[in-house]
């Protein structure tokens, strides 16, 4: 059987968004050839489960270990001899580790500079010299089309393991959340830079009156670094329903579990959003200087609240003018009414011909006013 490498995106979440492209490609070649994932550990963990790649090559150029840096990644490509290599990421040095890896064929966007070391390349939509704002799934599932696939599928996927689902139920006995409970889960995240995080105090305020208008109880999540942004968000709600991951073993299988189990996930334009979508969990995401376009994930349970503000959205990882309007000034009140509405609806019966408001339709974007894979 012939090897196709596929060169796994570095963010989470648009590991996330790439799974459409991973099934593409799984079901287009899944009787001639063998996919090995290449990419972070983190991205490999958060696959596990879903049977997109059969085999997985750690590569993390940042890490101190040998066993994950380029040229182990270049001599196990060797080994394994790969016919075929899709990069999903833009950069110049997966181009090249495709290259000395000696696989034949090297699809990708010819970017960064590295479109000689392709032998097939796409080209990314450009308008005045700025790329055009495009969903990373339909950005992705274009190398897939140009290998044969049906690409008309755009769900995301994500499984959980019973152990990632047995650390939830201990998380949240420690936690003192019942095992019938609802929860909302609230996440302030973005490795992206800081622009794109809510004030603690917001969310603290949102978590406070979800837990005293809803029979519901508020979990923060949070990653390494966030653990003390989860504390003041309990500390500052200061009610007995909210409740956060800060002091909790961590582990993206933990945090997927959760967001599969929500009733509602409110959160940031970050990775972790884009498992609600897999999930099939209702969630509200908060906009501020990143483009909606950029990460649609298609999801059919989803609200995006984006604030209008002259300077944005800029893009930028920190606010260029220091006073990030597009974040704080987006309100409690608003989001609360997003969030209720997800809530309430959840927690009827599904009937045909309900009415829903335009502001919270499936995928509405609404402008306020003003089996886990072997491990080469």
């Amino acid at each position: 059987m012939k090897t196709l490498a596929v060169f796994l995106p570095n963010w989470i979440g648009d590991a996330v968004m790439a799974t459409p492209t991973l099934r593409a490609l799984r079901c287009q070649f899944a009787n001639t050839h063998r996919i090995v994932g290449v990419g972070r550990p983190a991205v490999v963990e958060l696959l596990e489960g879903t049977q997109l790649v059969d085999e997985a090559v750690l590569l993390d150029p940042q890490s101190r270990r040998r066993d994950r840096g380029m040229w182990a990644a270049i001599s196990t490509l060797r080994r394994r001899r790969p016919d075929l290599a899709v990069l999903l990421t833009g950069s110049w040095r997966t181009g090249l580790v495709a290259l000395l890896g000696r696989a034949r064929r090297r699809y990708g966007y010819a970017r960064e500079g590295r479109g000689l070391l392709l032998t097939d390349r796409l080209v990314p939509e450009r308008r005045d010299g700025k790329y055009v704002p495009g969903s990373v799934v339909t950005y992705y599932l274009r190398l897939a089309g140009a290998l044969g696939c049906d690409t008309s599928s755009l769900t995301l996927e994500l499984a959980t393991s019973a152990e990632d689902e047995r650390r939830a139920d201990e998380a949240l006995a420690r936690l003192g959340v019942p095992r019938d409970a609802r929860i909302v889960v609230v996440n302030n995240s973005g490795a992206f830079g800081a622009a794109k995080l809510w004030p603690t105090t917001h969310f603290a305020g949102l978590s406070r009156r979800l837990a005293e208008h809803h029979p519901v109880h508020v979990v923060a999540l949070c990653g390494p670094t966030e653990r003390d942004m989860a504390r003041d968000i309990c500390q500052q709600a200061h009610h007995r329903r909210v409740v956060g991951l800060q002091d909790e073993p961590l582990s993206l299988g933990l945090s997927k579990a959760l967001v599969r189990r929500a009733a509602l996930m409110v959160t940031t334009d970050s990775g972790p959003r884009h498992f609600a979508a897999a999930f099939d969990t209702p969630v509200v995401t908060l906009f501020g200087p990143t483009h909606i376009a950029w990460s649609e994930n298609f999801s059919a349970r989803a609200t995006h609240l984006q604030l209008p503000v002259d300077c944005g959205p800029c893009q930028q990882r920190v606010c260029p003018l220091s006073h990030h309007h597009c974040m704080r000034n987006l309100s409690v009140d608003s989001v609360y009414e997003a969030a209720a509405h997800w809530l309430t609806r959840s927690a009827l019966p599904q009937l045909a011909g309900t009415h829903m408001p335009a502001a919270h339709a499936p995928g509405a974007s609404v402008s306020l006013s003003r089996q886990p894979p072997k491990v080469a």
